[in-house]
């Protein structure tokens, strides 16, 4: 997949308005602008052919110097209705369809412009116009393009699970100069309340230098060298979970300073783990009222569930404290379920099925925009659930939250397996390449970026039917496996099994085990897929052949590096991938200046901490280990690391223990959800 460089407008001084006189001062400033090229995942195959487009979605921010009343605003000329209508762009969220109020800018406050458009201009000129009351002639401003030297490159505000507030920001910056680059301060710009979302007021810088007191830089000394990472842990004190701008100022090394900014809802960031369609008809009540079913998903790690308020089940004054599964559904009204009682037990909304196929038309992005838009001044996180990466740009930066959702053996997709060369002239119709599952998932991510994104996971379904003449119709164990690590691998911060019904787990009780050891090492691993961001992929062949996918997920405290087996082959007469044993190998990791001081490295799964052969030569390590489909390693400078996630294991182990209840691995039980599953429908 071709990564295009992110782009950076009008952060430079020379950036002046021009049509009013020069001592008239501008109502308005352009004060920076976030720009994500349209990427394209190489190496899936289509039936169609990818639009011939080089598209980008857009956000401009901009600060009113007094108060500013809006008229029509027009980009290059056009107004974005007019754009929307000519299909030069996907969507917008201009003032065309703002309230009055909405129009209404406060001095000192600042708003965003959005749009997706289908074709950018990268290399020229383009020019923004407003029509503001009270202004005798229309005010331009000129956004010369430039590609910026770094990005933001990870945001996320971790909190609590049963927080309403997150209290800390954490950000990523990649430095793509040839230069060091050190990082100066940051700053939030806050609505004052939730009505009046579009207007943003900047807060207080933060210092990054020096020795400031609220935040953390890595590395201490906030210098990032060329071509790494670095970043900070802020202390914000209790955030609103509200739309916001960041800007993180960086200084390069000839003095000049810049900014880089993201526009993204405040959202506590916590790992859920959803076990999809959890509740169905079960004799006179649902499956989320039978104990064992509740049991068994709490074993698997499970957390939350695309269910709202469930009679029966999250008004009982027992199963719910005991089980508790938070909320992933269209959650209306919304005076209901945006109570700060009920806001820790919200995953996020999640209504519009999949917009791009849409029960077979597909939902206009803009029209999904204005489905989405009641949201925006409530404390909701909002999803869009991706499909078919050909064309999932044309959605990208609708939601807070981004998912999608393909499965790599015995589904439906929108992509054509009999058209993959992987393995030569063998071509299956029943499967595709796993490792496809990383390539969406960096597509996603980096349309997405520095917003966190998440990701439907192929799990036990009694639902599908048989494709391409294979019988089983779900993922063996270690084809499960292989489809969540890749996207593991590439830094999502929350993973949805589709689809762990009962009669799904029924239907497939090897999966149970499996299931619950991914759960176990997400669960173990989780603080570092919050706090951290992609650092390094690549994709590895030996002898002409493809062998390793190497990635890398870096956090303040450890680098997760992960290499997972490329060497797998379709069975031509069971139709399942099949996985060699253990092989040895060698591989080489780089890492950030900011985790240079390694003191312990360790091979990590659901049993523990393993041992394993390492040399370190300053930014490098390279390890030697014998290895079986999945492997992830933990670099750390920190010395009491290893022992810290052995007694977190442990208390998982006995969690899992606990309920008393192991369909996988006891008959007696398992016989009990089976029976049960007789009378689900």
């Amino acid at each position: 997949m071709k990564i295009i460089a992110a782009l950076l407008f009008g952060l430079l001084a020379g950036l002046a308005p021009v049509g009013l006189a020069a001592a008239d001062p501008s109502p308005l400033r352009l004060a920076g602008c976030r720009v994500a090229p349209h990427v394209r995942a190489e190496a899936m195959r289509y039936r169609r052919p990818r639009p011939d487009t080089d598209g980008a979605l857009v956000r401009l921010f901009l600060l009113a110097e007094r108060d500013v009343h809006l008229g029509e605003v027009r980009w290059n000329g056009r107004t974005a209705t007019e754009r929307l209508n000519d299909g030069t762009w996907y969507w917008h969220d201009f003032p065309d369809h703002w309230s009055p109020d909405e129009r209404r800018i406060p001095a000192g406050t600042g708003f965003a412009l959005t749009f997706n458009a289908v074709e950018w201009p990268a290399d020229s000129t383009t020019e923004l116009t407003f029509d503001i009351d009270g202004e005798t002639a229309p005010l331009r401003l000129s956004v010369p393009c430039v590609e910026a030297p770094a990005r933001l490159e990870a945001l996320t505000f971790p909190g609590r699970e049963d927080e309403v507030h997150p209290i800390r920001m954490i950000f990523h910056v990649t430095n793509g100069s040839d230069h060091p680059m050190r990082l100066v301060s940051c700053r939030l710009h806050l609505p004052d309340d939730g009505r009046t979302w579009r207007h943003l007021r900047p807060g207080p810088g933060i210092a990054l230098r020096g020795n400031p007191g609220n935040a953390r830089p890595f590395p201490v000394n906030g210098i990032i060298p060329p071509h790494d990472q670095g970043g900070a842990v802020v202390e914000t004190g209790p955030l609103p979970l509200a739309h916001a701008v960041v800007e993180v100022t960086l200084e390069d090394h000839e003095g000049h300073r810049f900014s880089l900014w993201a526009h993204q809802r405040i959202k506590r960031e916590w790992f859920d783990i959803s076990g999809g369609w959890v509740s169905s008809k079960l004799g006179g009540g649902s499956t989320l009222a039978f104990e064992p079913y509740l049991k068994t998903l709490k074993r698997l790690h499970v957390n939350t569930g695309h269910i709202a308020d469930t009679p029966g089940f999250t008004d009982h004054p027992d199963l719910y404290t005991r089980y508790p599964l938070k909320y992933f559904n269209k959650l209306q009204p919304l005076d209901h379920y945006d109570r700060d009682a009920l806001l820790p037990r919200i995953h996020a909304v999640e209504f519009l099925g999949e917009p791009q196929y849409g029960g077979g038309r597909p939902v206009p992005p803009m029209e999904v925009f204005q489905q989405l838009l009641p949201y925006a001044t409530s404390r909701l996180t909002t999803t869009v659930t991706h499909s078919e990466e050909r064309i999932w740009a044309a959605y990208m930066g609708l939601c807070d939250y981004p998912h999608y959702d393909a499965y790599r053996v015995t589904a439906p997709s929108p992509d054509s397996w009999g058209s993959y060369e992987r393995w030569g002239e063998q071509r299956i119709r029943w499967g595709a390449p796993l490792e496809t599952i990383g390539d969406m998932c960096r597509s996603l991510r980096e349309m997405s970026r520095p917003a966190p994104t998440a990701i439907w996971s192929q799990g036990a379904h009694a639902g599908w039917d048989r494709y391409g003449g294979r019988l089983r119709t779900s993922p063996t164990p270690d084809e499960l496996r292989l489809q969540a690590y890749h996207a593991l691998a590439t830094r999502i911060t929350s993973l949805y099994w589709f689809n762990l019904s009962l009669k799904s787990l029924v239907k497939f009780r090897d999966l149970l085990d499996e299931i619950t050891r991914v759960g176990r090492e997400i669960r173990l691993l989780d603080e570092f897929y919050v706090s951290g961001a992609p650092f390094e992929y690549r994709r590895i062949s030996e002898n002409g052949h493809l062998a390793w996918d190497l990635s890398s997920v870096v956090s303040p405290r450890a680098a997760l590096l992960f290499a997972l087996d490329l060497d797998y082959t379709p069975d031509p007469v069971e139709k399942v991938f099949r996985f060699g044993p253990a092989r040895p190998a060698r591989f080489e990791f780089r890492l950030p200046a900011y985790l240079r001081g390694v003191v312990d490295v360790f091979r990590i799964d659901a049993d523990g901490a393993h041992e394993v052969s390492h040399t370190i030569d300053g930014a490098r390590i390279t390890l030697e280990d014998r290895i079986h489909k999945v492997a992830v390693y933990v670099a750390t400078p920190e010395a009491g690391l290893r022992l810290e996630l052995e007694r977190k294991r442990r208390d998982l182990l006995a969690g899992e223990r606990a309920w008393g209840f192991d369909p996988a691995g006891n008959d007696a039980d398992f016989s009990i959800l089976a029976a049960a599953a007789g009378s689900d429908r």
